[in-house]
């Protein structure tokens, strides 16, 4: 049974506190036509839904802060009831672990792959809600961060980032009037809400902290002037602004034009899907078993390597795995005229203990005209894959192997994940790049070397010449936010000097950006910038980048070598 704007403003608020998903309730009875034992049951289930909270929230007293943090912030929009009840149940960090594993193993859309990209989406998910999302709370808190995580980019955004005047649609009741800054999102479909699914959100107070609404007038900046922003109706005098106060559901939105409410602005239909939206996404479970790889044999083939590190949430850290071949280390075959090279490359990430933590597999190819081959060796061919790891030390393996040759080449190397803590001024890795450029809204957070809404590919062996531009890529962490202005104030100085000289010489190359240049940030602030080094002499350099947070007083500089060689003109 659907109701309509007689369903009142106090039963909509309970429910939404209650957390109840509506879905299956029928409101066949007034309160008059409770039965005694109707009420007891309600009362009971009440009693002991806040019991059950009261024990869940003194078994999260007692976890270590890193399971704490993997469930009240990593996990906390998907993960089920069930799941946190038997999470908080269990009584060993081994349980837990394993509990953690099997979490992400459940949602694998492929199990028979060594790749989770349901894991690596999640993540992603959540650094682009931190890096866009921010306001004076973390994106990942906001209600935009939330949806975004949960259920991914919207199909359509209808922005309006500085408010203004705004045209109301007949449903709205027409007319003009100005608003505070909102967003329209729409989903064409969601899994268990259905097709056209349209979410609004608004920044009432203009300090970038949107929120969820059901309500569309919420988003009128006049609606409390007497006389202003008139409804078609009023403005001909059919109709006064006080109506908007009595409505009975909660809102003050005025009759839509003609008299007749849509179905999606019913007052049950929006808390359904206010409802149905902060539900856990669906998750199929399946009895998975434990990915078994190959023992590594050592060979041939020398390549070069690199790792990253960007913070996700305080409990994951976003590593981009960066893998480089030199050519001439690669064997060709023709065909066509064209010189084909493949290395299957495999990966594998494990703790201490030796458990699996993350593995994956790809084939690099490469296709070089045959006559352009041996010009071609003197460079190399690039791979890179981010996966999300928690902070802690790691055993990482790299094999790669050549198709035509059957060489292998291996690296076994320590892989030390570093913990961002709170309330502590930081940065991710400091990444000099060869190449640093937009992409388009459809590939962000997608494919190789991308990271949230831009393209960085590093320079591995971080050598330049005069004529190059230096890409320089740097995320900054923990920025204070002003109590009052909802703002950070940050300041930043790159600072280029030549390594042999001392510590204390005059950097040959300097330059500050000033906080209003900076781009717009909440507490995590992201650069991009390219340095041109033409005015360098061949050498080795060292770069600073020094971000001072001129809040809280902190002051970080991130440092990292590189070398200008010859341009190849003047190269003897």
């Amino acid at each position: 049974m659907i109701m309509g704007r007689s369903f009142s403003k106090a039963c909509q608020i309970g429910l939404l506190l209650a957390g109840l998903t509506l879905s299956g309730i029928a409101f066949t009875r007034t309160p008059q036509q409770e039965t005694p034992s109707d009420k007891d049951q309600q009362q009971d289930a009440k009693k002991a839904a806040k019991q059950q909270k009261q024990s869940q929230r003194s078994l999260e007293r007692e976890l270590d802060s890193q399971y704490k943090k993997w469930l009240n912030e990593d996990v906390v929009y998907i993960i089920t009831p069930e799941e946190k009840n038997a999470f908080l149940h269990l009584s060993t960090n081994e349980e837990r672990e394993q509990f953690i594993e099997q979490f992400w193993q459940r949602r694998n859309p492929d199990p028979d792959s060594p790749e989770n990209t349901y894991k690596e989406e999640h993540y992603r998910r959540i650094a682009y809600a931190n890096e866009h999302y921010a306001s004076g709370i973390p994106g990942w808190k906001s209600d935009r961060g939330r949806i975004y995580i949960m259920w991914g980019p919207p199909d359509e955004i209808d922005s309006h980032p500085t408010g203004g005047t705004y045209e109301r649609p007949s449903s709205e009741g027409g007319g003009e009037t100005s608003t505070y800054p909102f967003e329209d999102w729409r989903y064409r479909y969601l899994e268990g809400m259905g097709e056209n699914v349209e979410l609004e959100f608004v920044d009432p107070t203009s300090t970038g902290e949107y929120h969820l609404t059901m309500d569309p007038s919420e988003k009128d900046a006049l609606l409390y002037v007497p006389g202003a922003g008139l409804t078609l109706a009023e403005s001909m005098g059919l109709a006064d602004k006080t109506q908007r106060f009595q409505n009975t559901d909660g809102t003050h939105d005025a009759q839509p034009i003609g008299g007749m409410t849509p179905e999606s602005m019913e007052e049950f239909t929006r808390l359904q899907r206010y409802a149905d939206i902060f539900k856990p996404p669906p998750v199929k479970f399946k009895d998975l078993e434990a990915v078994v790889t190959s023992r590594l044999v050592r060979d041939q083939v020398k390549f070069d390597y690199r790792f990253d590190f960007m913070r996700i949430t305080s409990d994951t850290v976003l590593v981009p795995i960066t893998v480089q071949v030199p050519r001439k280390q690669m064997s060709f075959q023709e065909k066509d005229g064209v010189d084909t090279s493949t290395m299957n490359l495999f990966a594998r990430v494990t703790s201490l203990s030796g458990r699996v933590v993350q593995t994956f597999e790809d084939t690099m190819r490469t296709d070089v005209p045959a006559a352009l081959l041996q010009q071609s060796l003197s460079g190399a061919s690039i791979y890179q894959k981010a996966v999300p790891l928690r902070p802690g030390l790691y055993r990482l393996d790299i094999v790669l192997k050549d198709v035509n040759n059957n060489n292998v080449g291996v690296v076994n190397t320590r892989l030390p994940v570093p913990r961002f803590e709170e309330d502590q001024l930081s940065s991710s890795t400091l990444i000099l790049a060869d190449q640093i450029q937009r992409v388009s809204m459809k590939d962000i957070g997608l494919g190789q070397f991308v990271l949230g809404d831009v393209k960085v590919r590093p320079k591995l062996d971080k050598t330049f010449v005069p004529t190059d531009a230096m890409g320089v890529f740097l995320q900054v962490y923990n920025l204070k936010v002003d109590d009052k202005t909802h703002k950070a104030d940050a300041s930043v100085e790159y600072r280029v000097s030549k390594v042999e000289e001392k510590s204390n010489s005059t950097p040959m190359l300097k330059f500050d950006i000033s906080s209003d240049k900076l781009p717009e940030h909440g507490e995590e602030l992201t650069l991009e910038n390219m340095i041109t080094l033409g005015s360098l002499t061949p050498g080795k350099y060292k770069l600073e980048v020094a971000v001072t947070d001129n809040l809280s007083k902190q002051t970080i500089t991130p440092t990292e070598e590189f070398t200008v060689n010859p341009s190849p003109a003047k190269a003897k």
